[in-house]
Protein backbone atom coordinates (compact mmCIF):
# COMPACT_ATOMS: atom_id res chain seq x y z
CA UNK A 1 0.00 0.00 0.00
CA UNK A 2 1.30 3.42 -0.90
CA UNK A 3 2.53 5.65 1.87
CA UNK A 4 0.10 8.23 3.23
CA UNK A 5 0.52 11.57 1.50
CA UNK A 6 -0.95 14.82 2.88
CA UNK A 7 -3.70 16.42 0.84
CA UNK A 8 -1.56 19.49 0.27
CA UNK A 9 0.96 17.30 -1.56
CA UNK A 10 -1.67 16.21 -4.10
CA UNK A 11 -1.96 19.61 -5.72
CA UNK A 12 -2.18 19.44 -9.47
CA UNK A 13 0.16 21.34 -11.72
CA UNK A 14 -2.74 23.11 -13.44
CA UNK A 15 -2.38 26.89 -13.68
CA UNK A 16 1.15 26.72 -12.25
CA UNK A 17 3.59 28.57 -14.51
CA UNK A 18 7.07 27.11 -14.91
CA UNK A 19 9.63 29.79 -15.76
CA UNK A 20 13.17 29.62 -17.04
CA UNK A 21 15.56 30.80 -14.40
CA UNK A 22 16.76 34.06 -15.81
CA UNK A 23 15.31 35.31 -19.02
CA UNK A 24 12.33 33.85 -20.88
CA UNK A 25 9.28 31.75 -20.11
CA UNK A 26 10.19 28.13 -20.67
CA UNK A 27 6.91 26.17 -20.54
CA UNK A 28 3.58 25.70 -18.83
CA UNK A 29 2.39 22.33 -17.54
CA UNK A 30 -1.39 21.92 -17.68
CA UNK A 31 -1.41 18.17 -17.01
CA UNK A 32 -3.88 16.85 -14.48
CA UNK A 33 -1.46 14.39 -12.88
CA UNK A 34 -0.89 15.01 -9.16
CA UNK A 35 2.54 15.94 -7.90
CA UNK A 36 3.56 13.06 -5.64
CA UNK A 37 6.25 13.75 -3.08
CA UNK A 38 8.58 10.80 -2.53
CA UNK A 39 9.37 11.65 1.09
CA UNK A 40 6.17 13.15 2.56
CA UNK A 41 7.53 15.29 5.40
CA UNK A 42 6.87 18.86 6.39
CA UNK A 43 10.27 19.82 4.97
CA UNK A 44 9.16 18.64 1.50
CA UNK A 45 6.16 20.94 1.18
CA UNK A 46 6.30 24.25 -0.66
CA UNK A 47 5.62 27.43 1.29
CA UNK A 48 5.05 30.99 0.21
CA UNK A 49 4.29 32.60 -3.10
CA UNK A 50 7.80 32.43 -4.59
CA UNK A 51 11.06 34.32 -4.19
CA UNK A 52 13.71 34.38 -1.50
CA UNK A 53 11.20 34.54 1.36
CA UNK A 54 9.51 31.29 0.26
CA UNK A 55 10.50 27.62 0.08
CA UNK A 56 10.14 25.73 -3.19
CA UNK A 57 10.57 22.26 -1.69
CA UNK A 58 14.19 21.81 -2.87
CA UNK A 59 17.05 21.39 -0.41
CA UNK A 60 20.30 21.74 -2.35
CA UNK A 61 23.88 21.14 -1.22
CA UNK A 62 26.40 23.13 -3.28
CA UNK A 63 29.99 21.92 -3.05
CA UNK A 64 32.56 24.47 -4.24
CA UNK A 65 30.30 27.40 -3.34
CA UNK A 66 33.20 29.74 -2.50
CA UNK A 67 34.76 29.50 -5.96
CA UNK A 68 34.13 31.73 -8.95
CA UNK A 69 30.85 30.19 -10.16
CA UNK A 70 29.56 29.16 -6.73
CA UNK A 71 28.19 32.51 -5.45
CA UNK A 72 26.30 33.08 -8.71
CA UNK A 73 24.71 29.61 -8.50
CA UNK A 74 23.74 30.15 -4.86
CA UNK A 75 22.18 33.50 -5.71
CA UNK A 76 20.12 32.02 -8.56
CA UNK A 77 18.92 29.14 -6.40
CA UNK A 78 18.25 31.40 -3.42
CA UNK A 79 15.98 33.76 -5.37
CA UNK A 80 13.88 30.72 -6.36
CA UNK A 81 13.26 29.80 -2.73
CA UNK A 82 15.74 26.93 -2.54
CA UNK A 83 17.12 25.99 0.84
CA UNK A 84 20.92 25.91 0.56
CA UNK A 85 23.39 23.80 2.49
CA UNK A 86 26.87 25.16 1.82
CA UNK A 87 29.83 22.98 2.85
CA UNK A 88 33.10 24.87 3.18
CA UNK A 89 36.73 23.87 3.70
CA UNK A 90 37.91 27.44 4.25
CA UNK A 91 37.27 29.66 7.23
CA UNK A 92 33.60 30.41 7.73
CA UNK A 93 34.17 34.14 7.23
CA UNK A 94 34.96 33.55 3.53
CA UNK A 95 31.65 31.72 3.02
CA UNK A 96 29.62 34.04 5.24
CA UNK A 97 28.63 36.56 2.49
CA UNK A 98 26.60 33.76 0.86
CA UNK A 99 24.17 34.12 3.77
CA UNK A 100 22.55 36.92 1.76
CA UNK A 101 21.52 34.51 -1.02
CA UNK A 102 18.43 33.45 0.92
CA UNK A 103 16.10 34.51 3.69
CA UNK A 104 16.70 33.76 7.36
CA UNK A 105 17.05 30.03 7.93
CA UNK A 106 17.36 29.22 4.23
CA UNK A 107 21.18 29.23 3.99
CA UNK A 108 23.07 26.81 6.23
CA UNK A 109 26.82 26.22 6.48
CA UNK A 110 28.79 23.11 7.39
CA UNK A 111 32.56 22.45 7.47
CA UNK A 112 33.76 19.46 5.47
CA UNK A 113 36.85 17.79 4.04
CA UNK A 114 37.10 15.74 0.85
CA UNK A 115 38.85 12.93 2.74
CA UNK A 116 36.33 12.92 5.59
CA UNK A 117 33.25 11.04 4.38
CA UNK A 118 31.36 11.64 7.62
CA UNK A 119 31.47 15.40 7.10
CA UNK A 120 30.25 14.94 3.51
CA UNK A 121 27.37 12.72 4.68
CA UNK A 122 26.30 15.32 7.22
CA UNK A 123 26.22 17.90 4.41
CA UNK A 124 24.03 15.88 2.02
CA UNK A 125 21.80 13.62 4.11
CA UNK A 126 18.92 16.14 4.24
CA UNK A 127 19.23 17.27 0.60
CA UNK A 128 17.39 16.09 -2.48
CA UNK A 129 19.81 17.83 -4.89
CA UNK A 130 23.63 18.00 -4.83
CA UNK A 131 25.65 20.32 -7.08
CA UNK A 132 29.38 19.64 -7.44
CA UNK A 133 31.40 22.72 -8.48
CA UNK A 134 34.69 21.44 -7.07
CA UNK A 135 37.50 21.33 -9.62
CA UNK A 136 41.18 22.08 -9.96
CA UNK A 137 43.43 22.89 -12.90
CA UNK A 138 46.73 22.69 -11.03
CA UNK A 139 48.02 20.42 -8.23
CA UNK A 140 48.67 21.70 -4.72
CA UNK A 141 50.73 20.41 -1.83
CA UNK A 142 47.63 18.64 -0.45
CA UNK A 143 45.74 17.44 -3.55
CA UNK A 144 46.66 16.36 -7.05
CA UNK A 145 44.40 17.11 -10.00
CA UNK A 146 43.28 13.47 -10.02
CA UNK A 147 42.41 13.66 -6.30
CA UNK A 148 40.09 16.63 -6.90
CA UNK A 149 38.70 16.09 -10.40
CA UNK A 150 38.29 12.30 -10.26
CA UNK A 151 38.34 10.80 -6.77
CA UNK A 152 36.50 13.64 -5.05
CA UNK A 153 33.78 13.61 -7.72
CA UNK A 154 33.45 9.83 -7.37
CA UNK A 155 33.16 10.10 -3.59
CA UNK A 156 30.47 12.80 -3.72
CA UNK A 157 28.43 10.88 -6.32
CA UNK A 158 28.74 7.60 -4.42
CA UNK A 159 27.69 9.07 -1.08
CA UNK A 160 24.83 10.97 -2.72
CA UNK A 161 23.54 7.73 -4.25
CA UNK A 162 23.87 5.84 -0.98
CA UNK A 163 21.87 8.48 0.91
CA UNK A 164 18.98 8.66 -1.58
CA UNK A 165 19.77 12.06 -3.09
CA UNK A 166 17.38 12.48 -6.03
CA UNK A 167 19.53 14.68 -8.30
CA UNK A 168 23.29 15.08 -8.77
CA UNK A 169 24.69 17.86 -11.01
CA UNK A 170 28.39 17.67 -11.84
CA UNK A 171 30.19 20.62 -13.47
CA UNK A 172 33.06 19.59 -15.76
CA UNK A 173 34.57 21.55 -18.69
CA UNK A 174 33.77 21.77 -22.39
CA UNK A 175 36.77 20.06 -23.98
CA UNK A 176 36.99 17.15 -21.53
CA UNK A 177 38.42 14.26 -23.49
CA UNK A 178 39.95 10.87 -22.84
CA UNK A 179 42.75 11.58 -25.32
CA UNK A 180 43.00 15.35 -25.97
CA UNK A 181 44.95 16.47 -29.02
CA UNK A 182 48.48 17.56 -27.98
CA UNK A 183 49.46 21.15 -28.74
CA UNK A 184 52.26 22.37 -26.49
CA UNK A 185 52.70 19.26 -24.35
CA UNK A 186 53.42 15.97 -26.15
CA UNK A 187 51.06 14.03 -23.86
CA UNK A 188 48.18 16.51 -24.05
CA UNK A 189 46.35 18.30 -21.25
CA UNK A 190 46.10 16.49 -17.93
CA UNK A 191 43.32 18.90 -16.96
CA UNK A 192 41.09 17.71 -19.80
CA UNK A 193 41.95 14.07 -19.11
CA UNK A 194 41.07 14.25 -15.42
CA UNK A 195 37.87 16.16 -16.18
CA UNK A 196 36.82 13.35 -18.53
CA UNK A 197 37.74 10.72 -15.94
CA UNK A 198 35.71 12.65 -13.36
CA UNK A 199 32.64 12.56 -15.62
CA UNK A 200 33.04 8.80 -16.09
CA UNK A 201 33.45 8.29 -12.34
CA UNK A 202 30.27 10.26 -11.60
CA UNK A 203 28.30 8.29 -14.20
CA UNK A 204 29.52 5.01 -12.70
CA UNK A 205 28.39 5.94 -9.20
CA UNK A 206 25.29 8.00 -10.10
CA UNK A 207 23.96 7.02 -13.59
CA UNK A 208 21.16 9.63 -13.45
CA UNK A 209 23.62 12.48 -12.85
CA UNK A 210 23.51 15.58 -15.05
CA UNK A 211 26.85 16.69 -16.51
CA UNK A 212 27.48 20.37 -17.29
CA UNK A 213 30.34 21.30 -19.63
CA UNK A 214 30.90 25.09 -19.68
CA UNK A 215 33.38 26.75 -22.01
CA UNK A 216 35.67 29.52 -20.73
CA UNK A 217 33.55 31.40 -18.19
CA UNK A 218 34.12 35.16 -17.94
CA UNK A 219 32.96 37.68 -15.35
CA UNK A 220 34.26 39.60 -12.36
CA UNK A 221 37.15 37.73 -10.67
CA UNK A 222 37.21 35.03 -13.35
CA UNK A 223 40.16 32.95 -14.58
CA UNK A 224 39.78 33.98 -18.22
CA UNK A 225 40.02 37.77 -18.51
CA UNK A 226 42.17 38.13 -15.39
CA UNK A 227 44.61 35.59 -16.81
CA UNK A 228 45.25 37.53 -20.01
CA UNK A 229 45.02 41.00 -18.44
CA UNK A 230 47.52 40.12 -15.72
CA UNK A 231 50.91 41.83 -15.76
CA UNK A 232 52.45 38.35 -15.71
CA UNK A 233 51.16 37.70 -19.24
CA UNK A 234 52.22 40.98 -20.87
CA UNK A 235 56.00 40.94 -20.92
CA UNK A 236 57.46 43.99 -22.68
CA UNK A 237 53.97 44.78 -24.03
CA UNK A 238 53.73 41.32 -25.66
CA UNK A 239 51.06 38.70 -24.91
CA UNK A 240 52.50 35.30 -25.88
CA UNK A 241 49.99 32.90 -27.49
CA UNK A 242 50.50 29.56 -29.20
CA UNK A 243 50.65 30.24 -32.97
CA UNK A 244 49.66 33.82 -32.04
CA UNK A 245 46.16 32.61 -31.14
CA UNK A 246 45.03 32.49 -34.75
CA UNK A 247 44.16 28.76 -34.76
CA UNK A 248 42.48 28.67 -31.33
CA UNK A 249 38.73 29.28 -31.41
CA UNK A 250 36.72 30.10 -28.28
CA UNK A 251 33.03 30.56 -27.35
CA UNK A 252 33.22 32.19 -23.90
CA UNK A 253 30.07 32.19 -21.78
CA UNK A 254 29.08 34.68 -19.07
CA UNK A 255 29.01 33.42 -15.51
CA UNK A 256 25.39 34.55 -14.99
CA UNK A 257 24.31 32.32 -17.90
CA UNK A 258 26.12 29.36 -16.38
CA UNK A 259 24.47 29.96 -13.01
CA UNK A 260 21.04 30.36 -14.61
CA UNK A 261 21.54 27.13 -16.54
CA UNK A 262 22.52 25.18 -13.43
CA UNK A 263 19.49 26.56 -11.56
CA UNK A 264 17.26 25.54 -14.47
CA UNK A 265 18.69 22.01 -14.31
CA UNK A 266 18.11 21.83 -10.55
CA UNK A 267 14.45 22.77 -10.93
CA UNK A 268 13.77 20.57 -13.98
CA UNK A 269 13.78 16.80 -13.28
CA UNK A 270 13.67 16.07 -17.03
CA UNK A 271 17.33 17.03 -17.29
CA UNK A 272 18.45 13.98 -15.28
CA UNK A 273 20.99 11.80 -17.06
CA UNK A 274 21.80 14.36 -19.76
CA UNK A 275 25.03 16.20 -20.64
CA UNK A 276 24.75 19.93 -21.34
CA UNK A 277 27.20 22.24 -23.09
CA UNK A 278 27.18 25.84 -21.86
CA UNK A 279 28.73 28.06 -24.54
CA UNK A 280 28.38 31.65 -25.65
CA UNK A 281 26.36 32.72 -28.71
CA UNK A 282 29.41 33.72 -30.80
CA UNK A 283 32.74 32.18 -31.68
CA UNK A 284 36.04 34.07 -31.94
CA UNK A 285 39.72 33.40 -32.44
CA UNK A 286 41.75 33.80 -29.27
CA UNK A 287 43.98 36.39 -30.95
CA UNK A 288 41.00 38.60 -31.84
CA UNK A 289 39.66 38.38 -28.28
CA UNK A 290 42.97 39.35 -26.64
CA UNK A 291 43.48 42.30 -28.99
CA UNK A 292 39.93 43.44 -28.24
CA UNK A 293 40.51 43.18 -24.48
CA UNK A 294 43.58 45.42 -24.66
CA UNK A 295 41.89 47.88 -27.01
CA UNK A 296 39.16 48.33 -24.37
CA UNK A 297 41.72 48.55 -21.55
CA UNK A 298 43.62 51.20 -23.47
CA UNK A 299 40.48 53.36 -23.84
CA UNK A 300 40.06 52.60 -27.53
CA UNK A 301 43.61 53.44 -28.60
CA UNK A 302 44.43 50.50 -30.85
CA UNK A 303 48.08 51.40 -31.47
CA UNK A 304 49.15 51.87 -27.87
CA UNK A 305 51.71 49.09 -28.13
CA UNK A 306 50.24 45.87 -26.68
CA UNK A 307 50.55 43.10 -29.27
CA UNK A 308 50.07 39.36 -29.52
CA UNK A 309 53.36 37.48 -29.99
CA UNK A 310 54.39 33.91 -30.80
CA UNK A 311 54.73 31.80 -27.67
CA UNK A 312 57.40 29.50 -29.09
CA UNK A 313 59.79 32.34 -29.89
CA UNK A 314 59.43 34.14 -26.55
CA UNK A 315 62.37 32.87 -24.52
CA UNK A 316 61.63 35.10 -21.54
CA UNK A 317 58.10 33.68 -21.29
CA UNK A 318 59.48 30.14 -21.50
CA UNK A 319 61.81 30.86 -18.58
CA UNK A 320 58.98 32.46 -16.64
CA UNK A 321 56.69 29.41 -16.99
CA UNK A 322 59.56 27.03 -16.20
CA UNK A 323 60.47 28.97 -13.07
CA UNK A 324 56.86 29.24 -11.99
CA UNK A 325 56.26 25.47 -12.20
CA UNK A 326 57.83 24.28 -8.92
CA UNK A 327 56.79 27.46 -7.06
CA UNK A 328 53.22 27.17 -8.34
CA UNK A 329 52.80 23.65 -6.96
CA UNK A 330 53.84 24.78 -3.48
CA UNK A 331 52.43 28.29 -3.11
CA UNK A 332 49.87 28.53 -5.97
CA UNK A 333 51.18 32.00 -6.76
CA UNK A 334 49.97 32.45 -10.35
CA UNK A 335 47.91 30.48 -12.84
CA UNK A 336 50.76 29.95 -15.27
CA UNK A 337 51.74 26.34 -15.98
CA UNK A 338 52.28 24.41 -19.20
CA UNK A 339 49.15 22.38 -18.53
CA UNK A 340 46.98 25.49 -18.15
CA UNK A 341 48.50 26.92 -21.33
CA UNK A 342 47.72 23.65 -23.12
CA UNK A 343 44.12 23.77 -21.95
CA UNK A 344 43.70 27.47 -22.77
CA UNK A 345 44.88 27.03 -26.36
CA UNK A 346 42.57 24.10 -27.13
CA UNK A 347 39.73 25.15 -29.44
CA UNK A 348 36.21 24.72 -28.09
CA UNK A 349 34.63 21.55 -29.45
CA UNK A 350 30.83 21.87 -29.39
CA UNK A 351 29.09 18.55 -30.09
CA UNK A 352 25.88 19.20 -32.10
CA UNK A 353 24.01 16.25 -30.58
CA UNK A 354 24.27 17.56 -26.99
CA UNK A 355 21.85 20.19 -25.59
CA UNK A 356 22.95 23.72 -24.76
CA UNK A 357 21.66 26.72 -22.79
CA UNK A 358 19.01 27.40 -25.44
CA UNK A 359 17.46 24.01 -24.69
CA UNK A 360 16.90 25.23 -21.13
CA UNK A 361 15.12 28.36 -22.36
CA UNK A 362 18.07 30.66 -21.66
CA UNK A 363 19.40 33.15 -24.23
CA UNK A 364 23.16 33.62 -23.65
CA UNK A 365 24.55 37.13 -23.27
CA UNK A 366 26.78 38.40 -26.08
CA UNK A 367 30.30 39.45 -25.09
CA UNK A 368 29.89 42.77 -26.89
CA UNK A 369 27.19 43.76 -24.39
CA UNK A 370 29.28 42.94 -21.30
CA UNK A 371 32.97 43.36 -21.95
CA UNK A 372 33.22 47.12 -21.46
CA UNK A 373 31.87 46.69 -17.94
CA UNK A 374 33.75 43.48 -17.12
CA UNK A 375 37.10 44.98 -18.14
CA UNK A 376 36.61 48.22 -16.21
CA UNK A 377 38.86 47.15 -13.29
CA UNK A 378 41.68 46.40 -15.75
CA UNK A 379 41.63 49.64 -17.74
CA UNK A 380 44.87 51.58 -17.82
CA UNK A 381 44.76 55.12 -16.42
CA UNK A 382 41.56 54.28 -14.61
CA UNK A 383 41.75 57.55 -12.68
CA UNK A 384 41.30 59.54 -15.90
CA UNK A 385 37.80 60.94 -16.38
CA UNK A 386 37.07 61.43 -20.05
CA UNK A 387 34.78 64.03 -21.51
CA UNK A 388 31.53 63.04 -23.15
CA UNK A 389 32.26 61.39 -26.49
CA UNK A 390 36.03 61.71 -26.10
CA UNK A 391 36.71 57.96 -26.04
CA UNK A 392 35.23 55.80 -28.78
CA UNK A 393 34.64 52.15 -27.94
CA UNK A 394 36.74 49.83 -30.12
CA UNK A 395 35.03 47.67 -32.70
CA UNK A 396 34.06 44.17 -31.52
CA UNK A 397 36.26 41.33 -32.82
CA UNK A 398 35.34 39.43 -35.94
CA UNK A 399 33.49 36.19 -35.35
CA UNK A 400 34.17 32.81 -36.94
CA UNK A 401 31.42 30.45 -38.15
CA UNK A 402 29.80 28.24 -35.53
CA UNK A 403 30.67 24.58 -35.97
Amino acid sequence: MAAWIPKIALRTAKNQNVYAVGYTIQSRDYSSKPRIIKNPTTASLKRGTGGRSSFNGIVCTVFGNTGFIGPYVCNQLGKLGTQLILPHRCTRYIAMPLKLCGDLGQVLFHPFDLRDEESIIRSIKYSNVVVNLIGRDFPTKNFSMSDVNVEASRTLARLAKQHNVERFIHVSCLNANENPTPLILPEGSEILKTKWQGECAVKEEFPEATIVRPSDVYGQEDHFMTNYMSSVRRLARRIPLWKKGTVTEKQPVHVSDVAAGIAAIVTNPRTAGKTYQFVGPKRYTLAALIRWFYDIACHGHENIGYEVSELKSNLLFYLQVAANGPIHHVFSTTRLTWDILERDHTSDNVIPSLPTLEDLGIVPIAMEDQMSWELKPYKFYGYYTEELGEIVQPKPPKTVPLH
